[in-house]
């Protein structure tokens, strides 16, 4: 290295972000993802055993991925190529590949092509890959915050080991900035001090994400006034050096349908607070309101059922409502429904019985209607019409006993009413029939 590289290569360092100047170097360094790394954990054993495979690393920003396939790289010796899918195109991968297969061929070293964001890539692009995965010729580690088995070829997961990378927890970001503050050459020199209020702000503002967090940080201890030999950072420091990340939420992917689902299932589970919640979620991203409405009619007849009949009502009209008025007024009509729907009575036995009917119909697709249930369309049938039926109405409770089903199947049971809400009141008034009571 010559005296101008030099001087370069120290330049780099002193303006690197905090970030970048904090990055691991070693498994034993790296923090988080407990579930795959640490003594005995499947990425561990690779290392030990030299025996990488081809990865693909799954999960939100700032948790890490790039980091680890640069510790992978070097713990194993091997040489390092990176790409991203969002600038490059296939002549880059294509002479990123050639340039690893001559390393293999040449010097004998295996390489790891790292590609981030791969599910930018499309699919000839990603097929290029394949022969080269397939036959060990490069190692490739690709990084996507998009769920793999929706955005990257199937052909590409099967020959990939996922490792599915979780959020950080706060115990992980809380070692990050004390690390930061004891080790980074630049920061321990002003000897920062936070209180514990900065410090739970700053993590709870960093939404999670490493990077956020360690550039929050760095600006609150550059830009604080020393006093008397020490930098005191406060929650109004951490205010005014950080701004609040976006929320996490992609309207066609993972996101998405994350939030959703734990929409439905805090609103399943009687929980009105966290609907409330995951609700202003999807607000606060600008999901569409018509889409969390619709999937509340839905909700109302999937989990409420005959436990409370009016639930379809409110929700209908809540879906009505959201069409005429529009954001942002539109928000009160969908936390009346969602808070009305979580404390509803709850049965899925409706949704449960047409669920099992067309199941059977598929099963046996040739039953035929009973002669007597059919349209008179011609003389004989209105004469068995005439002989077989019998007019409810004509009864006492409007009810007669008489099979409405196929010949043979005269038993099936298909709805089984709850003893929840309103549905008891049905479950009761099925039972007095089937005792020959009809009597109110």
């Amino acid at each position: 290295m010559d005296l101008f590289t030099m001087q370069m290569e120290n330049q780099l360092k002193s303006l690197a972000p905090l970030a970048e100047r904090m990055r691991p170097k070693t498994l034993e360094d790296f923090v988080g993802q407990g579930h795959f790394i640490g003594p005995g954990k499947f990425l561990n054993r690779m290392v030990q055993a030299r025996r990488l495979r081809s990865l693909l690393f799954y999960g939100p920003p700032g948790v890490g991925k790039t980091t680890l396939a640069y510790i992978l790289a070097e713990t194993m010796d091997y040489d390092f190529l990176e790409l991203s899918a969002v600038t490059s195109g296939i002549k880059d991968l294509r002479e990123a590949l050639a340039k690893a297969e001559e390393t293999l061929k040449i010097q004998g070293r295996q390489s790891i092509l790292f590609i981030d964001e791969i599910h930018r890539f499309n699919k000839s692009q990603q097929d290029a890959l394949l022969p080269y995965v397939e036959r060990g010729k490069v190692l490739f580690i690709g990084a996507t915050t998009e769920n793999p088995y929706f955005e990257v070829n199937k052909a590409l997961v099967s020959r990939c080991q996922v490792l599915n990378f979780h959020e950080l927890e706060r115990e992980d970001l809380k070692e990050l900035v004390e690390r930061a503050l004891k080790e980074d050459s630049i920061l321990k020199d002003l000897n920062p001090q936070l209180d514990e209020e900065a410090l739970n702000f700053l993590i709870d503002r960093s939404n999670k994400d490493a990077r956020v967090l360690l550039g929050g940080l760095e600006m609150a201890v550059l830009t604080s006034p020393e006093k008397n030999g020490v930098v005191e950072i406060t929650k109004e420091d951490i205010a005014q050096s950080i701004l609040e990340k976006p929320l996490t939420y992609d309207r066609e992917g993972t996101g998405h349908y994350d939030t959703i689902s734990a929409f439905i299932k805090s609103m399943r589970g009687s929980d009105p607070d966290a609907a409330l919640y995951w609700l202003a979620k999807m607000l606060v991203a600008g999901e569409d309101p018509k889409f969390i409405a619709r999937r509340m009619v839905i909700f109302a007849s999937e989990d409420i059922g005959n436990a409370d009949p009016g639930a379809l009502g409110l929700a209908t009209a809540t879906f009505k409502a959201v069409e005429v008025i529009g954001l942002p007024e539109c928000r009160i009509n969908l936390g009346h429904c969602a808070t009305y729907l979580a404390c509803a009575e709850k049965s899925n036995r409706a949704y449960q019985g047409i669920n099992k009917a067309m199941d059977f119909v598929k099963s046996h697709p040739s039953l035929e209607v009973p002669m007597a249930l059919r349209e008179g369309y011609n003389p004989r049938v209105e004469k068995e019409r005439e002989e077989g039926y019998k007019y409810p109405h004509n009864y006492e409770d409007a009810y007669v006993d008489q099979s409405y089903l196929p010949p043979s199947y005269e038993n099936l049971t298909f709805y089984q009413p709850s003893q929840r809400g309103k549905e008891e009141e049905l479950l009761q008034r099925q039972e007095r029939r089937k005792r020959g009571d009809n009597k109110k």
